[in-house]
């Protein structure tokens, strides 16, 4: 994990934030497993670079467009080790365009039966519940400057359903013209 850590970030680091954040919370790490991890790139030549160089790491799942921006997801050969078992997955967002965000190592994600009970279950828990009725389901909690979500299905599910259905917009061919 040493060529991923100076690509990223410390990745252990990381997820060792997350899950203590999940602690501090109230919430156990066994919730369930965290599929993924989110790496938001500052400018389209960061996010080109990134792309390039995470492609050794993993099997593209799909890069298309979502909020505006480009997200590539990659299935790692090898997952990374972690507090929540083994993280199968790394998204990598390209930055939106007017919109100043947090760069670098930025969520995780993890999959739990019901996003629903989790809330009832945990009422203490400052989660925000707009993405509740989306599809899938979504809830996060902010663990500044990071944050984790939950959702009920894991991203390479729900990106093969996408596939599946042809639901993917893909990203335009001059899209990173203007760099």
């Amino acid at each position: 994990m040493p060529e991923l850590n100076s690509l990223l970030g410390n990745v252990d680091e990381f997820v060792t934030r997350l899950a203590s954040g999940l602690k501090q919370a109230g919430l156990p790490v066994t919730l369930g497993e965290m599929d993924h991890i989110c790496y938001r790139a500052a400018s389209k030549s960061e996010y080109l670079e990134k792309r390039d160089s995470l492609a050794r790491f993993g099997l593209t799942l799909v890069e298309g467009m979502i909020g505006g921006r480009p997200i590539i997801t990659f299935s790692l050969y090898a997952p990374l080790p972690s507090p929540f078992g083994p993280i199968r997955c790394i998204e990598l967002a390209a930055p939106k365009s007017g919109r100043a965000h947090f760069t670098g190592l930025e969520h995780g994600e993890i999959v739990v039966p019901s996003v629903a009970q989790l809330l009832d279950d945990y009422p203490n828990v400052p989660f925000n519940s707009k993405g509740l009725n989306a599809a899938p389901p979504e809830i996060s909690l902010s663990l500044a400057p990071y944050q984790v979500k939950f959702h009920e299905q894991s991203l390479a599910k729900t990106i093969a359903d996408e596939l599946a259905n042809d639901l993917v917009e893909w990203v335009p061919k001059d899209y990173f013209d203007s760099l």
